[in-house]
């Protein structure tokens, strides 16, 4: 899939009520020891790259050293489901104090009146932060209106051609 393509998907409006929402991603990479990981976490855009910033000892950043391809879905809970999925490679970086990124993405998932408690607690206990910049190889938007999955999408055609 080309940067061309990628980009064409993430622009469509769903998926960007999903890049733009207080939704988590869904963070998969594998661990250290070779088993897969998930782990829900926030996140923010920049242009076509998603960034995630993580404590510098946290276990993914020596399992990402290692091995640097990961996924992430990012989806609702609603019905019809709007899912997000996307693959990449993942690039670290380390960077003095909070990233202005990392508490956009924390202010998508509280209120305004939460926000300086967290703002402060979170400049005041981070020195330092890895920041996981992830540059998109794959994308899929599933909206269940307009786009399936490929399986389901195969299913009906075969139902309705008997």
């Amino acid at each position: 899939m080309n940067k061309q393509q990628i980009a064409e998907i993430l622009a469509e409006p769903y998926a960007r009520q999903l890049l733009d929402g207080p939704e988590p991603a869904r963070f998969a990479y594998d661990g250290l020891d070779g088993d897969p990981r998930v782990v829900p976490i926030g996140f923010w855009v920049e242009g076509d790259q998603i960034l995630i910033a993580t404590v510098p000892k946290a276990a993914k950043v020596a399992a990402l050293r290692k091995n640097p391809k990961v996924a992430l879905t990012i989806d609702t809970g609603a019905f019809p489901p709007k899912v997000l999925l996307l693959r990449g490679t993942a690039e670290l970086s380390t960077v003095p104090g909070v990233p202005e990124g990392y508490l956009v993405a924390g202010h998508k998932v509280m209120t305004d009146e939460q926000y300086p408690a967290w703002e402060a607690g979170v400049k005041g206990l981070y020195d330092e932060m890895v920041v996981i910049t992830i540059t998109l190889t794959w994308a899929k938007l599933l909206d269940f209106e307009t786009t399936i999955p490929k399986a389901v999408e195969d299913l009906i055609k075969q139902k309705s051609a008997s």
